[in-house]
């Protein structure tokens, strides 16, 4: 499902106008992406959590070269399903 598909069932759904539900679903989004950048984790009760994972510094190999690569530690954004979500899915 595409943004533009979440966007139009919310309003049908709502009965809101596209341009507001797109609105605030670009919003939402611009929401979690600060908080994910100012290393804030974002937890939706029911649905899931955005959180942010540590990855270590790791010794990477050119296998073409035969060579070893230092590869930095980094942050990277995961999502988290909660319970409820996950039974859902089930």
């Amino acid at each position: 499902m595409t943004k533009a598909e979440i966007v139009t069932e919310i309003s049908r759904n709502t009965g809101l106008d596209k341009a507001a539900v797109l609105a605030t679903v670009e919003k939402f989004m611009d929401v979690v992406k600060e908080s994910m950048a100012n290393g804030e984790n974002v937890y939706l009760r029911g649905f899931g959590s955005f959180i942010i994972k540590d990855r270590k510094e790791k010794i990477g190999r050119n296998i073409t070269k035969n060579t070893a690569i230092k590869i930095e530690a980094r942050k990277i954004p995961a999502f988290k399903p909660s319970n409820v979500f996950k039974d859902v899915v089930k």
